[in-house]
């Protein structure tokens, strides 16, 4: 089966083990469940209203729910055979992505998110905070709750491994957020993929390193697909920059050239600083840096882009990163229909067109 259709199979199953975890209402006994019994009394009704209604309408949009069929594949590249286990673990960084980018929403006032206006917008920046923050935290009820009857040691193991690559992604996040405020006067290109390794690569790590070690991988083979999970993570987000400015970015409901409207210092645009004439160069940094909102003047950036070929060097750079880190991890996996899929991965996500 090929990618694409396993994705759309498997979004179901995801969308019903993330409401096992987190139900759309929720009442006492899911409450106590997860937290424990109270002292006093609490109200429901509130409860719901500020947690489960935003952090549901916001998971109700879609999404491709990517990262649990990539932590899925590792596991079963490295031999794991307990469905049932890595149904259940797989939603976790599936949570946090969503929580990241409900925050990320919030940081960029952004307007519109999967076609609807940002959650921000729609119930108000505290309660969209509080959720987006929420959802890095609801999944680990599987791990303190033990539901997924781990030994003492991998339980270790997993929360260590979240963590760090929690704080991780807000290491990326608030070096991209330093850097869109115009604040750093030239980014280099190392220091972008690093940035892109912390905030996009992290929760793609995440999944595959996790998926690796719940199927009892080695340390070896664990940091191996963690790598190659990282470099489809930058791909991942080296693409997105591309697609927002080519016009696919617009039907996924942002608009085309926010990231310019943003400020972002995407890998297209440092090339582009480093390749194109004086002229265009100090315009296009001016751009940038005023933050437009206009048509034609997001136009104009783009148009710089292309004359230094930046958008076609940022789509062979992503290439090159997944087609040499495939190369570190291939002979640690034996041959498999799961092996396949991981090798399919970063391909598709390179590819896609929307």
């Amino acid at each position: 089966m090929k990618l694409k259709e396993c994705l759309k199979e498997n979004k179901k199953e995801i969308d019903r083990e993330m409401e096992r975890v987190f139900p759309k209402k929720m009442n006492r006994e899911w409450i106590e469940r997860a937290i424990g019994k109270t002292d006093f009394s609490f109200d429901e009704v509130s409860l719901n209203k500020a947690l489960n209604e935003p952090i549901w309408e916001f998971l109700d949009r879609g999404g491709k729910r990517w990262r649990p069929l990539l932590m899925i594949t590792s596991f079963r590249a490295f031999g794991g055979k307990e469905e049932e286990l890595i149904n259940k673990a797989s939603v976790i960084p599936e949570f946090l992505h969503n929580g990241s980018i409900m925050v990320d929403d919030i940081e960029d006032d952004s307007d519109l998110r999967r076609g609807k206006k940002c959650t921000h917008k729609l119930y108000g920046v505290d309660i969209a905070v509080n959720a987006g923050n929420a959802m890095y935290f609801i999944p680990f009820i599987l791990l303190y709750r033990n539901e997924l009857n781990l030994s003492d040691e991998v339980k270790a193991k997993a929360y260590d491994l979240c963590i760090e690559e929690m704080l991780k992604i807000h290491f990326g996040q608030g070096t991209d957020i330093y850097w869109h405020q115009g604040k750093k006067g030239e980014v280099k290109e190392e220091h972008y993929l690093q940035m892109s390794a912390f905030k996009t690569g992290t929760l793609a790590r995440l999944s595959a390193k996790l998926g690796a070690l719940l199927a009892g991988a080695g340390k070896k083979e664990i940091e191996k697909i963690g790598a190659y999970a990282e470099s489809i993570g930058i791909a991942f987000q080296i693409q997105d920059d591309i697609l927002n400015l080519t016009g696919k970015e617009f039907a996924k409901g942002k608009g085309l050239g926010e990231d310019i409207h943003e400020g972002k210092r995407t890998l297209i645009l440092i090339h582009a600083l480093r390749k194109a004439k004086e002229k265009d160069r100090k315009r296009l940094l001016k751009i940038i840096n005023s933050h437009p909102s206009d048509r034609k003047t997001i136009k104009e950036a783009i148009e710089i882009m292309k004359k230094t070929d930046s958008i076609e060097y940022a789509g062979e750079k992503a290439r090159k990163l997944v087609e040499e880190s495939w190369k570190e991890l291939d002979a640690l996996i034996p041959s498999s229909e799961a092996k396949e899929k991981l090798r399919e991965f970063g391909e598709y996500l390179i590819k896609r067109k929307v």
